[in-house]
């Protein structure tokens, strides 16, 4: 009798470990955003810094992982990524109905974007400097997606343009750089060699060609489908076809097009089993290294598509890459994010933190809550309660010495910006209705899944009408196929 207590009780303890108690709160989750900020932030410029070593964030550079004390500011692309935390914080303010931390957080956001836009040579992208211009395509994409989010909430016109003059460089080029623009386009390169998206030009002031077998990376071509996405979302109906060469706008249609011409050839080259995201290719074979930010943009890519299409394949290509993260990239029965820790890596938690609710949320895949609440749990314990930071690898403890680059320690706030405690899994609907044409019920108004109005009052059958996507009608998700 005495075995069997001491195995019930062990199988308790064991239980109990792999049963993670949440504590997490709002005003902690809060709390991570604004320490974050309060460390990491350069207040006089208004952008951030490499680690918790500089005193200021002034040129490029690694920081004090190389011994670089001298003023380092955190990659430019990595500054587009905390931009949309900071974006994600006012959406949640606003959301939660929190007018306070509205008004704080837009009066952050103001500051920032004009310390953004004054470091990096006013959003020129035709300036390629290396220390705080634009040299690598998938620098300036990761700013075209932001960009686009900050006019998705804040609705100022400047925003729009600089995220399509971005896109718009990235796709054709630059006639000062000299470059001939990331699209592989099929009709210039043939059979494997076209289709997708270069990930560099080169030489970076003066540049060739692109030719066969230069890279086409993960990390160039699913953040271009999320930002042709969004500008699909936004840009108005009726444009005139751009007839310029090197166009700085396209017409609503074109971007959608172009979303999917990107996204069928980057899937099926990169992605072509079990969710699996492969690093790039050179024109052999997918060359796989497994990277938490090609997950999240080949997740968030594929959400958006699904929402703007109806189109189920996008839908199991989301999950299957969900799937694929919290099976194979994970610590443990508690399914702790792994922690790349070379350089800039640390920021990919909160790149997946960007793409991630949307699977949980309006896919219904409301199992994954319980494993991200566990990161979040693990990253609060685990944090050095003085600064309140988190280095990035939940499973470890930071102490009060060590260097926090802002790459790591963006992970936690990352996530419970977009996670927010008081949300459990019961409050997720297991998934969507689907709507087909010329179906009949009652009254009601239709709303976008981001909250913008449709049509009022409108009859169930004038929702089945509608194009094609999502839509939130009687408080439900629906999706409507054509």
């Amino acid at each position: 009798m005495k075995k069997i207590l001491t195995i019930l009780c062990a199988m308790a303890c064991v239980g109990s470990l792999l049963a993670q108690t949440f504590t997490i709160t709002d005003s902690m989750q809060w709390k991570a955003y604004d320490d974050f900020n309060s460390a990491l932030l350069d207040k006089t410029r208004n952008i951030y810094k490499a680690d918790t070593e500089q005193k200021a964030a002034d040129h490029r550079g690694n920081g004090a992982r190389d011994n670089d004390r001298s003023g380092c500011a955190a990659a430019i692309w990595c500054q587009a990524i905390y931009y949309d935390m900071l974006i994600n914080a006012y959406n949640r303010a606003k959301t939660e109905g929190n007018e306070d931390l509205m008004k704080k957080y837009k009066t952050l956001h103001d500051r920032i974007y004009g310390g953004e836009k004054s470091h990096y040579v006013n959003f020129n992208f035709d300036d390629p400097n290396t220390n705080n211009g634009w040299f690598v395509y998938d620098d300036i994409m990761w700013w075209t997606c932001a960009l686009a989010r900050a006019y998705q909430t804040f609705g100022k016109a400047e925003y729009l343009t600089n995220s399509e003059k971005s896109f718009c460089r990235v796709w054709y080029g630059s006639a000062k750089v000299g470059d001939d623009g990331s699209y592989a386009d099929p009709a210039r390169f043939s059979g494997k060699y076209g289709g997708g998206m270069f990930w560099e030009w080169q030489p970076i002031a003066k540049a060739n060609p692109h030719k066969e077998g230069d890279f086409r990376s993960a990390c160039i071509n699913f953040p271009t489908v999320i930002a042709a996405c969004l500008l699909h979302q936004l840009v108005p109906e009726g444009r005139a076809v751009p007839t310029a060469a090197r166009p700085t706008r396209q017409t609503k249609e074109w971007y959608l097009e172009k979303a999917i011409e990107i996204y069928d050839w980057a899937s099926k080259t990169l992605a072509p089993t079990n969710g699996r995201v492969a690093d790039g290719i050179h024109g052999g074979g997918p060359e796989y290294s497994d990277h938490l930010y090609n997950q999240a943009t080949y997740i968030g890519a594929s959400c958006l598509l699904y929402k703007l299409t109806g189109d189920n394949k996008y839908r199991t290509n989301a999950i299957n890459g969900t799937r694929y993260v919290f099976n194979s990239m994970v610590q443990g029965t508690n399914k702790i994010l792994n922690f790349e820790n070379g350089y800039e890596q640390g920021v990919y938690a909160a790149i997946f933190a960007q793409y991630l609710p949307m699977v949980v949320y309006d896919l219904g895949q409301k199992s994954y809550l319980t494993y991200i609440q566990r990161n979040m749990q693990k990253a609060w314990d685990n944090r050095d309660q003085t600064r309140g930071l988190q280095a990035g690898n939940f499973n470890k403890k930071t102490a009060e010495t060590d260097v926090v680059e802002s790459y790591g320690g963006s992970g936690m706030p990352a996530l419970m910006l977009m996670f927010p405690a008081h949300i459990s899994a019961d409050d997720i609907q297991d998934g969507l209705e689907d709507i087909p044409s010329g179906a009949v019920g009652f009254n009601s108004d239709v709303y976008t899944i981001d909250g913008k109005l449709v049509m009022k009052d409108a009859t169930l059958g004038q929702v089945g009408n509608l194009d094609k996507g999502l839509y939130i009608y009687q408080q439900k998700k629906l999706l409507v196929r054509k």
